[in-house]
């Protein structure tokens, strides 16, 4: 299994990431560039989080247009895994590799908090190995993160079970208080009709090391490695 983490100008996550699957989940990495020609033969892409080309027009509206997003799309539609993290997440859906958009927050403003999200089932690689009753407590870090779609689509994804994740409190309940930027139902997450292209917004390679005293995101690296490779 190798990975690839993409790196834009303006990525700041990425090292982040690179750090967790190297030394933490013991893995094959390579950073790839944005304008490569070539995935490395690498496996599972990883789009990370940060403020690709300054967030300009919208955030991941111009990194959309990168060299390296034509393999992606090659990747994506030979079945190859794909996952977008906050910035990363925004990417995927200017591409229309995932549905929906992120819009601003409701209030406005950067939010940089931890905050509880819950898996929706276990029928996505990402979410093969978590605990649906557990809430997972993940950072976030953005202000452009209200998950939108519109009422067919929102169907859609609820029916093909393409919903990763909702945030919710400390005891797993989902409402309107426990939304953290006004995402539409408490979308935290979701991933394409096929789920192999993934996107949250949470920041789950900010909770995967021991120094930081939270493990909490280190289990969805665990369901990615645990089953590619089973």
């Amino acid at each position: 299994m190798k990975f690839g983490v993409i790196v834009f100008p303006g990525s700041n996550c990425d090292e982040d990431l690179y750090y967790v699957l190297k030394n933490n989940m013991k893995q094959d990495v390579v950073k790839l560039w944005h304008k490569d020609q070539s995935l490395q033969a690498c496996d599972f892409i990883f789009l990370p989080g940060g403020f690709s080309y300054g967030d300009y027009l919208r955030s991941g509206a111009i990194a959309r247009f990168s060299p390296i997003m034509e393999k992606v799309f090659e990747h994506a539609d030979k079945g190859g895994f794909i996952m977008g993290i906050c910035n990363g997440f925004q990417i995927l859906t200017e591409a229309h590799l995932l549905p929906g958009a992120l819009l601003h927050n409701n209030s406005r403003k950067f939010i940089c908090k931890n905050v509880f999200l819950k898996a929706e089932h276990n029928n996505a690689l990402i979410t093969s190995k978590l605990d649906i009753s557990k809430p997972y407590l993940i950072p976030i870090a953005h202000g452009e993160g209200k998950y939108y779609a519109d009422d067919i689509t929102l169907a859609e994804l609820n029916k093909n079970e393409q919903i990763l994740f909702r945030y919710c409190d400390s005891n797993g309940t989902v409402n309107e208080s426990t939304n953290a930027n006004g995402s539409l139902q408490n979308i935290a997450g979701v991933c394409n009709k096929t789920k192999n292209v993934f996107g949250m917004m949470p920041h789950p390679e900010r909770a995967a090391d021991g120094l930081l005293n939270n493990l909490d995101g280190r289990a969805i690296f665990e369901s990615i490695i645990d089953m590619v490779q089973a």
